[in-house]
């Protein structure tokens, strides 16, 4: 029995409740085992002794001897020693993190061969093109991965032997040529490294084991973690399994199955196969596989097997599982099962599908979604018509529409993408090195490859637009072009559009439709399987969500919109947008005016106009709460630019006086830091007039709605408050005002004042504010910026990436809240405003209010609302959902 110290887990071990210690490869191998599976035995190497070598650059003493019992005990299993001269044991070496990361470490087959094995494997096989075959894969491996041979020079010899034979496929080099190609990759290896191919068995596994620790700090699998949010400090397993070979003949392949299709999420059994190939061949992309349906003409027996083991997987798994298999001579082998990555569209289907069915819970469902897919699948598609005929088609990936300019390697992609242009990275077969460039891009298309290929299961798990296998695609990298098999030639920099709903390619930019998802949300409506599953995990979220989710909407139009997708009213009307445009000569006016009588003349003629705004947004959302926020930009940012200014007077031959007043004024009302200057409060404070204009146009418009027979629920909001005294005041000044309206309309006015808590100093403070307030409502844009010291517009454009790769953000603090400091201001601030005032409403009305991580912060830290842009409701609606069922198991789980 294992003990608590153990480095080293044979396959019969483990379980799928230790995939944190044997990672999600490993963790599957041994439950595919425990179910009774045919799966090669085994061994898994933990992540402890991963993070203990990376830690220290040396193996745990006792591993050696831990590696050695596994593999004897494996011996004796198979009844094969590893590279025997005569009948040789190969195993395989493979990468396994906690979570997937498909092709971003090492994997290296066939340890165990070398000069003396390799005849052994040819004798016992009875081929010997295979056993050479074997052999140049190893060392290629070996040499790459362990020896750090670049890999550029063995393709360069395999292809000028397959230029010499006058031939494209690998498969197409005989025995002998293999057998001469080996030679050479082993004296590439010596020139290169100074240091002979390793003839030992056991030295082979060793490094191949070391290489694949190596590995987890590479650099495509540092920035596959830094785009996926999964920790540098979990460390990968390894896995050493018996290796069962593929690549013997007809009567052999490896191939790929998913139980349901992972891009639509359909129900079947989906995949690709690869007749007399091995381990990795599928998934690369270098050859073209056949859909995985011919299995059953090449193959019945084993076709039905597979069926059995995957529906077997799924119904133990309840989920999505993604298989890697291997027929050896008319014998199936379960080489790997995960849970398999899939599309927004196949998550929301397959946890609707499964739920209707009683496989999962209605809770288990909404789990399994979440806001960013469903973002995502509010994005347009293209508006095509019969007469947009495609330049190509190919396997549809992962959904979605795109448009960008051709690009055919990683660097150029990330290239454009710095300077602000969209591109499509266009590859024969992507591999992990792409991983940068299908990060910048918008699209990937392929020429090879399908739905289970590397480009694909990369592309779904990032949510990027893919198109695999294009086979009318001959795609040159050196010449930097494209041709369709009709002689259409697309170079580097030309558009292209691609839809990877329907696996096609456009020349040229197509317009652009709403998504059905985008329509079903606003209507309500269903109309097929997918917004009907969107349709129902949203219902299921709005039934067990406290959170309340309201909009940021300024005008009657996008309070209308927000409330059709689901807006529970306004967390946020920012009054100043309603300044700009045809109003800004009467802002002018009010900020030049030289007395008393000329600002109130100002104000007079604004306040019809705030009015009106007020009434239209109100009516929009009768019924439901519209927090109105007063003033809150500084009044230089309705003025026009100085710079601008100076420049026209100084080239007028006759200056305008107003420019004349205009500049004065500029530059009067100009400060060093106006994000932390006159605005907010003080504003409404220092200019008179102005907050009892805006106070008077909400009290007129309650009033005006309230004799339409509406329900209008204004609410009042004071930016930028410092301290109780401010809020004090302009209460005082508000309560003033309605009381007015009141006595001239005849309507009751009594409308909660609040504030907005966007400064430390109002969060450290807040049990005198909330005195004062009715709610709070965070604005944490300007509470992150004056918490961090830092402008978001200047730092997002200056250190910022530097800080993300450095992992001083983890993300950025502005995408997502920052829990350990920004966040501890907003508990406290919560705690000590309900000790003051139980019933103090709070509320979030900055960018977090619509990001799924921060959400589910807002509901642990007791908010009551979160408040987002509209096109965002949907997805905040379905976080405020999942938010609960994750505090609850949290809470389980203590």
């Amino acid at each position: 029995m294992s003990t608590p110290t153990t480095h080293v887990y044979a396959f019969t071990e483990g379980s799928r409740e230790m995939a944190g210690l044997l990672g999600g490869k490993g963790a599957g191998l041994a439950e595919m085992t425990r179910l009774g599976l045919p799966v090669p035995p085994g061994f898994t190497v933990t992540t402890e002794a991963c993070k203990a070598y990376l830690a220290t650059g040396q193996e745990p003493p006792e591993l050696g001897i831990e590696e050695a019992r596994a593999l004897a005990d494996l011996e004796r299993t198979m009844g094969r020693t590893l590279g025997a001269p005569d009948d040789p044991l190969l195993v395989s070496v493979r990468s396994g993190a906690r979570f997937s990361m498909p092709g971003m470490m090492e994997t290296i087959l066939d340890i165990g061969l070398n000069d003396e094995s390799v005849a052994g494997l040819a004798k016992t096989s009875g081929q010997e093109r295979f056993a050479w075959d074997s052999y140049r894969r190893l060392v290629q491996m070996f040499g790459r991965t362990v020896m750090g041979v670049h890999g550029d020079l063995f393709e360069q010899a395999i292809a000028a032997h397959k230029a010499q034979r006058g031939t494209r496929d690998d498969h197409d080099l005989d025995a002998p040529e293999l057998a001469v190609l080996t030679e050479e990759f082993k004296a590439i290896i010596r020139r290169e490294t100074g240091q002979d191919f390793p003839q030992d068995p056991v030295e082979q596994l060793q490094g191949a084991i070391r290489a694949v620790f190596d590995s987890w700090n590479g650099e495509r699998a540092r920035v596959y973690r830094r785009r996926e949010h999964i920790p540098d400090d979990l460390g990968t397993a390894v896995n050493v399994q018996a290796m069962v070979f593929g690549n013997l003949g007809p009567d052999s392949g490896t191939g790929v199955a998913v139980t349901r299709d992972p891009a639509t999420g359909a129900r079947g059994m989906y995949g690709d196969y690869l007749p007399d190939a091995q381990g990795e061949d599928v998934v690369s992309g270098v050859r073209d596989a056949v859909p995985l349906s011919e299995l059953k003409t090449l193959d019945p027996r084993s076709y039905v097997e597979l069926g059995d083991h995957l529906r077997t997987l799924e119904n133990h798994y309840r989920d999505l599982c993604d298989v890697e298999f291997t027929v050896e001579r008319g014998r199936l082998w379960i080489l790997q099962t995960r849970i398999g990555k899939r599309t927004a569209e196949a998550a929301f289907r397959i946890a609707h599908d499964l739920r209707e069915e009683k496989t999962i819970t209605a809770d288990e469902a909404l789990a399994r979604v979440d806001g960013a897919e469903l973002t995502r699948l509010m994005f347009p598609r293209f508006d095509t018509t019969p007469a947009d005929v495609p330049l190509a088609h190919g396997v549809p990936a992962s959904p979605g529409a795109a448009v960008g300019a051709v690009v055919f390697d990683s660097a150029e992609a990330q290239r454009r993408a710095a300077a602000g242009q969209n591109t499509i990275l266009v590859r024969r077969e992507t591999t992990p090195d792409d991983l940068p460039g299908m990060i910048a891009a918008q699209a990937v298309l392929t020429s090879r490859g399908g739905k289970t290929s590397h480009a694909a299961v990369v592309a779904r798990g990032m949510g990027k637009v893919c198109v695999c296998g294009a086979e009318s695609l001959t795609v040159d990298p050196v010449t930097r072009r494209l041709t369709t098999d009709t002689g259409v030639v697309v170079s580097e920099g030309d558009t292209l559009s691609v839809d990877g709903t329907a696996g096609t390619v456009h020349l040229g930019a197509l317009p652009l439709t709403a998504s059905d998802v985008g329509r079903a949300l606003e209507t309500g409506e269903s109309t097929g399987p997918l917004t009907e599953a969107v349709l129902a995990a949203l219902a299921h979220a709005d039934s067990v969500r406290r959170l309340q989710v309201r909009a940021n909407a300024d005008t009657p139009e996008d309070a209308a919109r927000a409330r059709a997708l689901g807006a529970q009213g306004i967390g946020l009307c920012r009054t100043e947008h309603m300044f700009l445009g045809d109003r800004r000569t009467l802002v002018e006016a009010m900020i030049l005016a030289r007395d008393d009588t000329a600002r109130e003349e100002a104000l007079a003629a604004l306040l019809p106009l705030q009015r009106e705004d007020f009434t239209g947004i109100l009516k929009a959302m009768d019924g439901l709460p519209v927090t109105i926020r007063l003033i809150d930009p500084p009044l230089h940012e309705f003025l026009p630019d100085r710079t601008a200014l100076a420049v026209r007077l100084a080239s007028a031959t006759h200056p305008d006086v107003h420019d004349r007043e205009l500049l004065d004024a500029v530059e009067h009302l100009h400060e060093q830091n106006p994000m932390l200057g006159l605005r907010g409060v003080r504003l409404g404070l220092a200019v008179p007039g102005l907050m009892a204009m805006q106070v008077r146009a909400i009290g007129e418009a309650v009033a005006h709605r309230l004799r339409e027979g509406g329900r209008p629920r204004a609410e009042i909001m004071i930016p930028l408050v410092g301290t109780a005294e401010e809020l004090r005041l302009a209460r005082t000044e508000t309560e003033r005002v309605l009381a007015e309206v009141a006595a001239e309309t005849g309507a009751c006015l009594d409308l909660p004042i609040g504030t907005m808590i966007e400064l430390p100093r109002a969060a450290l403070t807040a049990a005198r504010i909330a005195e004062a307030a009715d709610f709070f409502s965070f604005g944490t844009n300007d509470l992150t910026q004056t918490t961090w010291g830092m402008s978001r517009d200047d730092a997002e454009a200056s250190f910022f990436p530097l800080y993300l790769e450095k992992k001083i953000f983890s993300v950025s603090p502005f995408e997502t809240i920052d829990e350990e400091g920004v966040g501890r201001l907003v508990e406290l601030a919560v705690e000590a405003g309900h000790s003051v005032n139980p019933r103090l409403e709070t509320g979030v009305c900055g960018e977090h209010g619509g990001d799924p991580e921060s959400i589910h912060f807002f509901h642990r830290a007791g908010f009551d609302y979160v408040s987002c842009s509209p096109f965002r409701i949907p997805a905040a609606r379905l976080e405020a959902g999942r938010a609960v069922l994750s505090n609850t198991e949290a809470s389980d789980s203590r």
